[in-house]
């Protein structure tokens, strides 16, 4: 199984050599306050850590092991695996130098050691974070994770009782998101929802980590049977489907303008974590921008949440600019047509 080769990165057993970089990043407060690991984190700890694993050439039943993940001749960071029931079940953990941080290397490293356990016969992948800790969310979810549950206050750390997030994966799952389609669709068109065709869409979801920005589609549906209201009226916006080579990929509510509103508004907009990162974002907006400027408007609103894996670069990679009012926490921007 080991060393494991990607396009970037080489992943081995961690040895001897390894421990001075362990112990580095692991005492970076940054790196450290969503770990359980004691501070500060000492080369005797590092040493047992590497002692206990050092008959092992792979990951084994009932061990903990620490894979070091290399890129070039630095260590960037590792990935820590458990085996059990009889290596059916394999617990992930990585941790990576906060300078490497935002180049991908985490889903790159945790997606190429979860398709070798795969072939090596494990049938379910678990993960567990601190639901405040959203960067690890990410790297779960891209590499095909999903998210289970909180158990509340359910782990010990550094002497406090806290949440733990749960996030897990089939091996055939992994397959199927690994083989997933990631090209741009030939064809996006916005279909008016009905009695007909609503079902269809039930089941569409964002990734967890998305929920921040992102309502859920029941929720979404939910304002058009009782529409909040604005200025005493009830603000009201049009629900469409989104189609991707005739696949339900989507949901758009646009709000023409009205009463309650002066401009033209994106009300929410969802694409389903299967079919992100194709482009169908992009071109929904586009959609949504020509309705607007055939119906004789000159502008189109939009707003978004702040913080890790806002939908904001998207936005403005079509246009928008933000015109420096926030409401209700998102930043509001705008498109002109």
């Amino acid at each position: 199984m080991l060393p494991l080769h990607t396009e970037r990165l080489v992943i081995r057993m961690m040895r001897g050599p390894d421990i001075p970089r362990l112990v580095a990043y692991r005492n970076d407060p940054h790196i450290g306050r969503f770990q359980d690991w004691e501070l500060p984190f000492t080369d005797d700890a590092a040493t047992r850590v590497i002692d206990g694993q050092a008959a092992l050439e792979r990951p084994t039943n009932g061990q903990w092991v620490q894979l070091a993940v290399y890129l070039g001749n630095e260590m960037v960071g590792d990935v820590a695996v458990e085996l059990r029931a009889g290596g059916a079940i394999a617990t992930m953990g990585y941790t990576f130098a906060a300078e490497h941080h935002g180049r991908g290397f985490a889903t790159e490293a945790v997606g190429a050691v979860v398709d070798a356990l795969c072939e090596a016969g494990v049938h379910r992948f678990v993960a567990t974070l601190d639901p405040q800790n959203v960067p690890s969310m990410r790297v779960l979810e891209a590499v095909g994770f999903t998210y289970e549950c909180v158990a509340r206050r359910a782990e010990l750390v550094r002497g406090e009782w806290v949440d733990d997030l749960r996030y897990a994966m089939l091996a055939d799952e992994r397959r199927t998101w690994r083989d997933r389609v990631r090209t741009p669709p030939a064809d996006v068109v916005l279909v008016p929802l009905d009695d007909d065709n609503v079902a269809e869409y039930y089941p569409l979801a964002t990734h967890h980590s998305q929920e921040r920005f992102v309502r859920p589609l029941i929720r979404a549906l939910a304002h058009v049977a009782f529409p909040l209201q604005v200025r005493g009226l009830p603000f009201r916006a049009e629900s469409f489907g989104v189609r991707a080579d005739r696949t339900p990929v989507g949901f758009v509510q646009l709000a023409d303008r009205s009463a309650t509103h002066d401009e033209p508004y994106v009300w929410r907009l969802i694409i389903d974590r299967w079919h992100q990162r194709r482009g169908i974002g992009t071109q929904v907006l586009r959609a949504a921008a020509d309705r607007t400027r055939a119906a004789g408007h000159h502008t189109l609103l939009i707003a978004y949440g702040d913080g890790p894996g806002n939908p904001g670069p998207v936005y403005r990679a079509s246009g928008f600019v933000p015109i420096g009012e926030v409401v209700d926490g998102e930043v509001v921007a705008r498109l002109a047509l």
